[in-house]
């Protein structure tokens, strides 16, 4: 096959990669970057004899005018169908009581007389309570709202009749709220959101709206500087379709690259448990990372406990009396020990990753214990840590394990709840980001999307001041001493995100002999200016597939 002549990129600044970077790491730069047929020639400068030599071969030349590439960036969590469901969601995410909620809701049900169905996104507790009375005047359409960390649907009397919620039992690890009476009042809670309302809202779509969601999702994260993400919570029907997406791909190529952890749900039934285990092994197979590079299973995801928020997350010590709280206690974990050990070791003996959600302190010490025994060789990991305490922080490192971090959630704007439910003493304990890297773990930083916007410089900016992104007004600072630097918070959203699914041999940073996933930015490298960032092309094996 003829080479082609390539694409040499000069006249900027291209971000060479820091294999081990810390808080105080300074970047450095190269001014020149040749690609040529998917892959990365040469990283360097103008006078390097590669540079010459591309510029010969005829090379198209592409001026940065002082802009800067960086690695294309790889969501380190994110659920890619419900992020892509989301785009035209009403959002709720500007509300700061019922009146809002109510006339956002309105409003969208309004402009949208043909949906069969009103589906809303972004609501948070302290908005207002999730009752089907409070929104049943406003249409007669069912009514689904998400809350902004999925860990609840606040839902109509239309939607709960739909869904026949009134003969519903509760899922184990979850929760249909009911009055007095035994009626359900509008709210489902963790795995009655994954188990029950998931699977019918995705079993009332087509096969087309299915495939449109994940097409809309990748527009979406090519369009913010992805070229990849890591699906954390991956399940039949969206596979089925990420299946045939792949399968007519000589048609019309995804450009995304997508690792994926296979859902686990809670049970008291071992068996029933590992089953689960036994289905994840035979999909990990069905698509080797070998055969299938931009598309395989890696693993399983466990949701060992639920969020602060909700007073769902397992902790040590009881939540006080907050606005959510309505009596003292701990949470509970989603799983027993002795199961969730189980489901652990069976996968890692099967060579599958393992990444545990984990919030609260409890379920943190829980999760860490469980992957204690485990190979460090499979690379597993834990999602959110939001609460550890600084034995299990230091624990991380020793044993192997990734750091899953989304910092988008530790803006101080939506953590306003926090001092009410944990107390002054638990809040210094809040999102330890500095004690894991300080102890040698891995980090892998992500959105959660789409609980959570996935601006890559927006997660950057809270990573690095512990400010605020949504209400930059805000002067609120979440715990400073374990803030990230600049330098390590980009590596961790490329290159971080990649090694934590064996991906690092190839993506993740700007080096000679890896794919060329590249994206150019116009931005300066400081901490307080990373929010006028802006990317300006996205290229995916070499080829653009975003440009402004």
């Amino acid at each position: 096959m003829t080479q082609s002549a390539g694409h040499l990129f000069v006249g900027g600044k291209v971000f060479l990669h820091a294999k081990k970077p810390g808080l105080e790491t300074e970047p450095q730069f190269g001014d020149a970057i040749y690609i040529r047929d998917g892959i990365i020639e040469h990283v360097g400068f103008e006078d390097d004899d590669a540079i010459s030599q591309g510029r010969a071969a005829g090379a198209v030349i592409h001026n940065l005018n002082g802009q800067t590439i960086l690695p294309g960036f790889i969501d380190g969590h994110i659920h890619l169908l419900r992020l892509g469901q989301s785009l035209s969601k009403a959002a709720l995410d500007h509300c700061e009581n019922e009146d809002d909620v109510r006339k956002a809701i309105k409003d969208h049900a309004v402009a949208n007389p043909d949906e069969p169905r009103i589906l809303c996104k972004g609501w948070m507790r302290h908005m207002s309570k999730p009752l089907a009375s409070l929104v049943d005047d406003l249409d007669p359409r069912p009514i689904y709202v998400d809350s902004k960390d999925l860990h609840t649907t606040w839902c109509s009397t239309s939607a709960l009749k739909e869904l026949n919620a009134e003969n519903l039992e509760d899922p184990e690890g979850g929760k249909i709220e009911r009055d007095a009476n035994g009626h359900p009042t509008g709210a489902f809670e963790e795995a009655a959101v994954f188990n029950i309302i998931w699977p019918f809202l995705a079993s009332v779509a087509t096969e087309k709206d299915r495939e449109d969601w994940i097409w809309a999702a990748v527009k979406a994260y090519n369009g913010s500087g992805y070229i990849g993400a890591i699906d954390m919570a991956m399940e039949e029907q969206a596979w089925a379709t990420l299946l045939k997406i792949r399968n007519e791909q000589s048609k019309r190529q995804l450009p995304f690259r997508l690792a994926a952890y296979w859902l686990m749900r809670p049970s008291s039934s071992e068996e029933e448990c590992l089953s689960q285990v036994d289905r994840a092994i035979e999909v990990h197979k069905q698509l080797s990372a070998e055969e299938s590079p931009n598309l395989h299973v890696v693993g399983i995801k466990v949701i060992c406990d639920g969020i602060i928020d909700a007073c769902t997350a397992y902790l040590s010590e009881p939540y006080l009396k907050g606005a959510d709280a309505i009596k003292p206690s701990t949470g509970k974990p989603f799983w027993e020990p002795k199961i969730l050990n189980a489901v652990v070791h069976k996968a890692d003996a099967a060579g599958l990753q393992v990444a545990l959600h984990a919030i609260g302190d409890a379920a943190i010490t829980m999760a860490v214990d469980a992957l204690s025994t485990c190979s460090p060789l499979n690379r597993h990991r834990m999602e959110h840590l939001e609460l550890a305490s600084a034995r299990d922080a230091k624990r991380l490192g020793e044993l192997g394990i990734t750091a899953s971090i989304q910092p988008v959630h530790a803006d101080p704007w939506i953590l306003r709840a926090w001092p009410g439910l944990l107390g002054g003493h638990r809040c210094e304990r809040a999102f330890p980001y500095r004690e894991f890297s300080d102890g040698g773990a891995a980090l892998a930083l992500g959105s959660d999307s789409p609980t959570s916007p996935w601006d890559i410089m927006a997660n950057v900016y809270v990573a690095t001041t512990r400010k605020s992104y949504r209400n930059t007004k805000y002067d609120e600072v979440v715990n400073y001493k374990y803030r990230l630097g600049i330098c390590e918070s980009v590596v961790a959203a490329s290159y971080g995100s990649a090694r934590s699914v064996f991906w690092d041999d190839r993506l993740g940073s700007l080096e000679k002999g890896k794919v060329a996933d590249l994206t150019i930015w116009d931005m300066e490298w400081e901490k307080d200016k990373l929010l006028s960032a802006k990317v300006k092309e996205t290229w995916f094996n070499g080829e653009k597939v975003w440009g402004a």
